[in-house]
């Protein structure tokens, strides 16, 4: 059974309110975006991006490092795992992600 892909435009969003880069530490200049992972076990697919809550808040520098460069695949993984770390951190700390009650049910 396949699921679609979780969607937040309000995760994706918060990446222009992120301090830094959750990865190197650069201060935001504008160029913070929600970056999504490139495991297949999170969601990736040819043409299907992750699920929304794997991002990582990168700068321009660090997001292109996790797509583009002629790095290892771990050293890519690792870029994206610390960021990712810190961005879910972050946005719990920051209160714009909050565990809420569940419904009640009779």
């Amino acid at each position: 059974m396949f699921e679609k892909n979780f969607r937040s435009k309000k995760i994706l969003k918060f990446a222009k309110d992120a301090p830094y880069c959750m990865a190197c530490g650069k201060s935001n200049d504008g160029t913070i975006v929600a970056a999504h992972s490139n495991e297949i076990l999170d969601g990736k697919a040819k043409n299907v991006k992750s699920h929304d809550f794997r991002i990582s808040y990168l700068c321009y520098t660090c997001h292109y490092k996790v797509d583009q460069a002629n790095i290892s695949r771990e050293e890519k993984r690792e870029i994206w795992e610390s960021g990712h770390r810190a961005s879910i951190g972050w946005l719990f700390n920051s209160k714009r992600l909050q565990i809420v009650d569940p419904p009640k049910y009779d």
